[in-house]
């Protein structure tokens, strides 16, 4: 079966670091275009970051532009988001996502792992 295992997240402080992790089993990710979407208790879940499954094309939720850095390393077959500069608001619930076979629409996504917790302390 497909799985999708985020991890890396943990408590920071305001101006911190954290870079997470996705990685994947049951399927290869080097064919699909994947990214990074966050809930926030009480809100709705919102992307945060894409990257198209040829490698190249990435795209950014207006929010996060030039904190966070999404990428990946087919080889290892996960994706990762460094995450710096990171402010309150950041703090959600961060869950990787898988779209279509060789789509490299970065706004749709179908698959999701279970989520790492990220929280930033003010």
């Amino acid at each position: 079966q497909v799985q999708l295992v985020e991890s890396g997240g943990g408590l920071v402080q305001a101006g911190g670091s954290l870079r997470l992790s996705c990685a994947a089993s049951g399927v290869t990710l080097s064919s699909f275009t994947m990214g990074w979407f966050r809930q926030a208790p009480g809100k709705d879940r919102e992307f945060v970051a894409g990257i198209a499954w040829s490698g190249g094309t990435t795209r950014y939720a207006y929010s996060v532009k030039g904190r966070f850095t999404i990428s990946r390393n087919n080889a290892k077959n996960t994706v990762y988001l460094q995450m710096n500069s990171l402010r309150p608001e950041d703090t959600a619930v961060y869950y990787c996502a898988k779209g279509r076979w060789r789509d490299d629409d970065l706004r749709q996504y179908f698959y999701w792992g279970q989520g790492t917790q990220v929280t930033v302390s003010s």
